[in-house]
């Protein structure tokens, strides 16, 4: 009986075991990175109405959201009179080092010589492939 005792409690304290130090699941898995406009003077961040062939600058910050899953690309790109696939890339980065913790650029952007809508979007990518994104649309008059 003695021994019965003895197996039931060494089977009580290795499945504590086992069930403690199981891999848990990450808390922050699967989170998207973090991606933001710099909304300070002198940065366009909202959708408005601007004139044909003008310069303005657009502020980006992006952060990684997860311990180990740093960023690993920026891309800026314009979208013309509603068309949904980017009509060119402004830039596109790969990122490294302490970029891959934390990023921020300012990016120029030029509005054509022609009236219609410009849709500026600006995504960043993490090492599991997981993004977000930020954009706004500028009406060009």
């Amino acid at each position: 009986m003695r021994n019965y005792i003895i197996a039931a409690i060494a089977l009580v304290a290795i499945t504590f075991t086992l069930t403690s130090t199981s891999c848990k699941k990450d808390e922050d898995e699967g989170k998207s990175p973090n991606i933001s406009f710099k909304t300070t003077n002198g940065y366009v961040f909202t959708n408005q109405t601007v004139s044909t062939d003008t310069t303005l600058t657009v502020g980006i910050n992006a952060s990684k959201a997860e311990e180990e899953d740093v960023l690993k690309t920026f891309t800026a790109q314009v979208f013309y009179d509603g068309h949904t696939a980017a009509d060119s890339t402004l830039t596109s980065v790969s990122l490294s080092g302490s970029q891959g913790d934390n990023y921020s650029v300012d990016v120029p952007i030029h509005t054509r010589n022609v009236a219609g809508t410009e849709k500026y979007e600006f995504t960043v990518i993490n090492r599991d492939g997981l993004k977000n994104s930020v954009a706004f649309t500028l009406t060009v008059q």
